[in-house]
């Protein structure tokens, strides 16, 4: 009889005390202690275990589970007598800051206060101990989600002194999800001032504690070096592309197909590949999205579990704000193709709208793209990486979240109609509402004018893909004939639907009208032979659309 699955249960007592389903990844413990790192930061994308993995790591090593061997009993870790002597022997301070996602530095600050002083709350049999001094009680009460930055700089630090006392052993510390602050500091605004709070407490925490045995951080992104981690030469990195601990996030195809066989779905085998697989850590390939898995066994079908998670709101924004070139490749991402580029796993979130390469690293570290191959250069030390979106969970996402930027548009919709029926009149119409309505949506400037005045047309290239992807093969900045066009819809059945090209136009200073630059546009198509490409597939000249879109602001006017 197949076992209990538990939706969102990432406590690893609660699952193995109620025999819920679990996948035995404690050969991690094992791992993690051989490999005798002093702190370890360990990114994975979301929902991949990281929280059960650390709770595991606290019944596994903390004094308050001594004598817990029912939890471990019948894993891996339990049939070596060495492991079994040090099961529940160390003080542990495990703590999360998954929670930590403030629209501003003081509540985000005072979260993290508060989350602190919890902590303390668990400890405060201490103060009775005969460990502390009168002053060090005075303190360890003072704790309070008010307290200054400097004094919680040093907070876990003291707790740290405190426990290696009582126990006469060094402590463990736990952290996870470090860099949920960072992030939400980068989307609202107040980088600067978590960097400084954020630095100094793991200053103190992990580099200047003299009672640390050892630590361990998750998260998704690796925050660079500079911003917070300056201080720490001790520190041991472990990324997605990073050797150690491969298998120990995420399930491997082996482990997937076994659980679609208790389930009685192992028919399901190859739809469950096409959705969940792709995920690479190191040289593990075949890795599965757990979260995925567990809801596919629950609910046995295909869905976007993962996905409907998280807003997303960081990916979101750096592709919808992002230049023309981050649209055109994110375009080609969704139409199947790869991208070749450098990749820096240090992420430094005020780079990210500037940095060529920056938003496609966070899109690696974050899950959503997937390592098809790699090329090292050994002339410059440097490697390339070949990267495809991960798997059809992850286009299935990205086209509803490309739809949502439009929901609720009715004129968007109308426009769409209105272009497949080639109603130019209900087109101009329809697609300037929509442009006064969406722009400041698509851009982060303010004039559509500006730098870069077609960022809003190729955020609405998205919004086409989102709709129409199922009946059109959709190409942007393609050669063809004696030149690149700006948007081509080819049709993916021949009987009954037009291909369609369409190339925008800014509105130049010697132009009186729109209508000269919507001629400009149309002459464009006919003299670089843009509907080359289409006539070369069997597409005859009457079924080939040309549309020359102008714009001066947020006025639109279209032609044909």
């Amino acid at each position: 009889m197949a076992r209990t699955v538990g939706i969102g249960n990432q406590d690893f007592e609660s699952i193995r005390e109620s025999g819920y389903f679990y996948i035995d990844k404690t050969h991690f413990i094992r791992e993690w202690w051989e490999n005798g790192d002093s702190v370890t930061l360990i990114t994975r994308p979301r929902r991949f275990g990281k929280t059960l993995n650390m709770s595991m790591l606290e019944k596994f090593f903390s004094v308050k589970y001594a004598g817990r061997s029912d939890l471990f009993e019948g894993l891996s870790i339990w049939r070596e007598e060495k492991y079994r002597q040090i099961q529940g022997t160390y003080p542990v301070l495990s703590l999360s800051f998954a929670d930590v996602k403030e629209n501003s530095f003081e509540q985000a600050r005072k979260k993290m206060c508060r989350i602190i002083r919890e902590l303390y709350y668990q400890f405060h049999f201490l103060t009775e101990s005969g460990v502390m001094t009168d002053s060090e009680k005075r303190d360890f009460l003072q704790i309070s989600v008010n307290m200054e930055d400097n004094e919680a700089a040093f907070t876990l630090k003291a707790l740290s002194g405190y426990l290696s006392r009582y126990y006469g052993k060094k402590v463990l510390i736990l952290l996870d999800e470090y860099d949920t602050p960072m992030q939400e500091a980068y989307v609202n605004g107040y980088w600067q001032e978590m960097v400084r709070f954020t630095r100094n407490l793991f200053n103190s925490t992990f580099k200047t504690n003299p009672y640390l045995e050892r630590a361990i951080m998750t998260g998704i992104t690796r925050v660079s070096k500079e911003s917070i981690f300056s201080d720490l030469n001790n520190l041991k990195v472990v990324t997605t592309t990073s050797g150690k601990y491969g298998d120990c996030f995420g399930f491997t195809e082996e482990e997937v197909f076994a659980a679609l066989g208790e389930f009685g779905l192992s028919d399901r085998k190859q739809q469950v590949k096409d959705w969940y697989d792709g995920f690479s850590f190191g040289e593990k390939r075949d890795i599965y999205n757990p979260w995925s898995i567990i809801n596919f066994l629950d609910e046995k079908k295909a869905g976007a579990y993962w996905a409907n998670t998280s807003a997303n709101s960081l990916v979101g924004k750096l592709i919808r704000e992002g230049s023309i070139d981050v649209k055109k490749t994110f375009q080609a991402l969704l139409g199947g193709k790869t991208l070749h580029i450098e990749i820096d796993e240090q992420i430094i979130y005020e780079q990210l709208p500037s940095k060529k390469n920056a938003v496609w690293s966070l899109l690696l570290a974050s899950g959503y793209l997937k390592v098809v191959n790699t090329d090292f250069v050994e002339r410059t030390g440097r490697t390339y990486y070949e990267l495809a979106l991960t798997n059809k969970e992850v286009y299935v996402m990205f086209e509803n979240m490309i739809r949502d930027w439009f929901s609720g548009n009715d004129d968007y919709n109308d426009f769409i109609k209105a272009m497949l029926m080639d109603d130019l009149k209900a087109m101009n119409f329809y697609m300037n509402r929509v442009a006064a309505e969406m722009f400041s949506s698509f851009d982060s400037g303010t004039k559509p004018s500006g730098k870069e005045p077609e960022r809003f047309y190729h955020g609405f290239v998205l919004g086409l893909m989102a709709e129409l992807t199922d009946k059109y093969i959709i190409t942007s900045n393609r050669e063809s004939g004696f030149g690149r066009y700006d948007i081509m819809l080819e049709p993916r059945k021949r009987q009954g639907d037009d291909a369609v090209i369409i190339e925008f136009k800014v509105q130049a200073e010697d132009e009186k009208e729109l209508s000269d630059t919507v001629k400009d546009a149309l002459r464009q198509i006919e003299e670089k032979g843009y509907q080359t490409n289409l006539i070369a597939k069997g597409f005859p000249e009457e079924c080939i659309r040309k549309y020359g879109f102008a714009f001066c602001g947020k006025t639109v006017l279209i032609g044909r």
